[in-house]
């Protein structure tokens, strides 16, 4: 099956028919989920991206909120930019703390952290490109809670990537948020994926 790479009207299962197979769909892309979310340092956590999950999400969207067509073109508008495009990977990264005042002084210490965010591949550092779909770091220096990152691979990039045994590591290099994780087999497998 060819591979998409953006998803359209076509696409998307009418609201009674999705009702019908929601917990059967919910069930499959947890599994799909379970090797796309990871885990960097005591706050950050990773969901990559894919198509599916970006279908699913806007299914979510259309059932939660029922606004059919024009709530459909909508959501196609935002979430359309966050599938892959077969040399690129894609994530939403979340800064995820529950005490409000612990929160509010980590992300006012991390303001540029979308800039300082990489996915390491043999020797080589690929730096986040944030999505410019609003600034996530204000004016004062705070950074926000969620971020939405693309890594653009050049071929070589990706030929690393796909190779069996290569090592690749995931982190952030700001000066107060310098946590690194190894990806493994499993996620490196399933995000492999997403390269055409």
């Amino acid at each position: 099956m060819e591979k998409k790479f953006t998803i359209t009207e076509d696409d998307i299962i009418d609201i009674d028919s999705y009702i019908k197979q929601r917990n059967t769909i919910k069930k499959k892309i947890n599994q799909v989920k379970k090797n796309r979310r990871v885990h960097v340092g005591p706050h950050a956590t990773f969901y990559f991206e894919s198509y599916d999950t970006m279908l699913y999400q806007i299914q979510e969207m259309l059932f939660i909120e029922r606004g059919g067509k024009e709530q459909m073109k909508d959501e196609l508008k935002a979430y359309n930019p966050l599938i892959p495009d077969g040399k690129s990977l894609v994530t939403t990264l979340m800064f995820e703390i529950d005490n409000p005042n612990v929160r509010q002084n980590f992300l006012t210490s991390i303001g540029g952290i979308e800039t300082n965010t990489f996915i390491k591949v043999k020797d080589t550092k690929i730096f986040a490109r944030a999505e410019d779909d609003t600034e996530r770091t204000n004016e004062e220096g705070k950074a926000s809670s969620v971020h939405f990152l693309h890594f653009d691979f050049n071929e070589s990039q990706k030929k690393g990537f796909l190779t069996p045994g290569c090592e690749i590591q995931l982190g952030f290099n700001h000066q107060n948020y310098q946590h690194i994780c190894m990806l493994s087999r499993n996620v490196i497998q399933s995000l492999g994926e997403d390269f055409s």
